[in-house]
């Protein structure tokens, strides 16, 4: 067996090796990733950590910023992203969608997310949620917030009008009272607390486990595989620097995003920053999240969310 082959074969025989042809075919001269308002990503854009890795490979990185993780991964699956990151419902109507994308690592959320009733509302309660109008995006990791804290109050999804806005489009909505409940992450959720006079009726870890995802088009991660990592490990640097730096985070935030300072360090201060492999116990929550959403007839068949985890994450 000739060492090219050998090499390609190490990365693990979950998926076929390169052929010595299409090896020397595989040049790439930019990575594209997509990224929020928020997040890890968001440092790693401002700190240039990813450019100074792939520097001497003569390889640029490219940043797509997206409104939330539906619009990303659907152009991570049609080849327009390379890599990018998402909440854990995204992916599994993605998945569902027959999307060309797998995950390659995560993020345990503490905090940071959660649905914003008006400071002054009635709602007191979950169950005071029956009838409301609540907004969120949907196929988010907030329609997954808003399931699951119906389903601790024993309300069906039947129970609300659910309004499905982008953040920009649901903070107006919130803010003017055509929507009488927001489901939302960071920053959106700060700035629904610092500038929207909301009131934190429910925060997403009382409710459920919620991950955040990093996620490659899946052609792009088979064929570049030392380069996918690179990026993961790059993403892993900029996260140890954000837990240990956090007064400064929030300043990092605020000059990639445009986001005020005063709403970056809220989100800031409750963010969780460590990334880590997609684990058995991971994949066991995105599971039962994915089997919640077929339940109600959200995604049209049944996924298993083990089937796109990608398994070149060793070297």
């Amino acid at each position: 067996m000739r060492r090219r082959e050998f090499l390609g074969l190490s990365f693990g025989g979950a998926i076929a090796a390169l052929s010595p042809r299409a090896q020397a075919q595989a040049s790439i001269k930019e990575i594209r990733i997509g990224y929020q308002k928020t997040g890890v990503l968001v440092i790693a854009r401002q700190q240039a950590v990813l450019e100074k890795r792939f520097a001497d490979k003569q390889i640029g990185i490219k940043w797509i910023e997206f409104t939330s993780g539906p619009p990303l991964l659907e152009a991570m699956s049609t080849g327009s992203v390379d890599f990018g990151a998402a909440g854990d419902s995204p992916p599994i109507f993605a998945q569902a969608a027959n999307a060309n994308i797998v995950y390659v690592a995560g993020s345990r959320i503490a905090s940071g997310q959660g649905i914003l009733v008006p400071a002054n509302s009635s709602i007191r309660t979950i169950a005071d949620l029956k009838g409301k109008r609540v907004g969120f995006a949907k196929g988010t990791s907030a329609h997954n917030v808003v399931i699951a804290t119906l389903e601790k109050a024993g309300l069906a999804y039947e129970d609300i009008t659910p309004v499905y806005l982008s953040p920009p489009d649901a903070g107006p909505a919130f803010a003017n009272g055509s929507i009488e409940a927001w489901a939302i992450w960071d920053p959106y959720f700060a700035i629904g607390e610092k500038r929207q006079n909301g009131r934190i009726l429910v925060n997403a870890v009382e409710v459920a486990k919620t991950n955040t995802f990093y996620l490659a088009n899946r052609n792009f991660a088979n064929t570049y595989v030392q380069e996918t990592r690179e990026v993961i490990d790059g993403l892993a640097e900029a996260a140890r620097w954000a837990e240990a730096n956090r007064g400064e985070v929030a300043s990092a935030l605020a000059a990639v995003t445009g986001v005020p300072l005063e709403v970056q360090t809220v989100a800031a201060n409750r963010a969780s920053f460590l990334i880590g492999p997609v684990t058995d116990e991971i994949i066991t929550t995105q599971q039962g999240v994915a089997d919640r959403f077929h339940k109600l007839g959200l995604i049209p068949k049944p996924i298993v969310v083990r089937d796109i985890v990608w398994r070149h994450t060793q070297s």
